[in-house]
């Protein structure tokens, strides 16, 4: 990475809807692009959150089961399945930097940013890598059921633990990813108007942190967060009160509205 004299900040864990957390990536890379902070932040999703991948039918979607279960659903700018973000089960990441500071080669780039991601869980005592050993795609829909990739897709025990995902615009990237600390897949299959697998089979293929022996959320929360510090060279920061009105812009205009969740059409473009 390129290192500047731009600063980097650490938005340390926040609760936020599923919209408004895909907003506050957007608004970050705007930030980053025009010169300001580049972003490392780790975040839960309240309520717990179906985010579906970029070009998913929305009718793999259980709907009548997700607005039952006050499951809220957003569609991710990145491409891949879906991901049921559990409030509690699940520890999300985002690191936004300008492009022109980043590899232009994709797997480059994903081994760069995973860095820290890796770090957080030798710092937890978990012994977690990049996918090396195919497996064979269980149901297409869900994130965590497709072949696993060695690019993106981390792995402990032989099961997948975490998926990262990046969305490259002309002048900034975004890499977000999802960290199983509990698993629940029951619910997370749930989540899927039809899915081809069952929770036994599920289990099969996920671990999670609590089943690695990582039973304190907060403390592993804090070790994303040290790690993502850390590497960056972070100071801590937050929002300014402009980003987080556009955020809640973007996050009514395109990410809580129908035509994006369900056709993947961008209003606001």
């Amino acid at each position: 990475m390129k290192r500047t004299e731009r600063e980097w900040r650490l938005v340390r864990e926040e609760a936020w809807e599923g919209p408004t957390n895909m907003a506050l990536d957007e608004v970050a890379a705007a930030t980053a692009a025009a010169g300001g902070p580049r972003t490392v932040r780790v975040y839960r999703w309240e309520p717990s959150t179906l985010s579906l991948g970029y070009h998913q039918d929305s009718h793999t979607v259980d709907w009548e089961f997700c607005e039952r279960e006050g499951i809220s659903v957003t569609r991710r700018p990145t491409g891949g399945g879906g991901i049921y973000h559990d409030l509690h089960g699940d520890i999300s990441y985002t690191i936004v930097a300008p492009a022109d500071e980043l590899p232009g080669n994709l797997m480059e780039s994903y081994e760069l940013l995973c860095e820290p991601i890796l770090a957080a869980f030798d710092r937890l005592g978990v012994e977690a890598g990049f996918a090396e050993e195919p497996q064979p795609e269980i149901h297409r829909p869900a994130c965590y059921l497709r072949e696993l990739h060695p690019a993106h897709d981390v792995v402990a025990g032989g099961k997948k633990i975490s998926g990262n995902a990046q969305y490259r615009r002309k002048d900034a990237v975004i890499q977000h990813g999802s960290v199983t600390f509990e698993s629940l897949p029951e619910r997370h299959l749930s989540t899927f108007s039809n899915p081809e697998t069952t929770p036994e089979e599920f289990s099969d293929r996920v671990t999670s942190l609590r089943e690695q022996g990582v039973e304190d959320r907060e403390a592993a929360v804090e070790a994303f967060e040290g790690a993502l510090k850390e590497w960056a060279g972070a100071e801590e920061g937050s929002w300014s009160d402009e980003e987080l009105q556009d955020a809640r812009e973007r996050a009514d205009g395109k990410f809580a509205s129908e035509a994006w969740n369900r056709d993947g059409d961008d209003p606001l473009d």
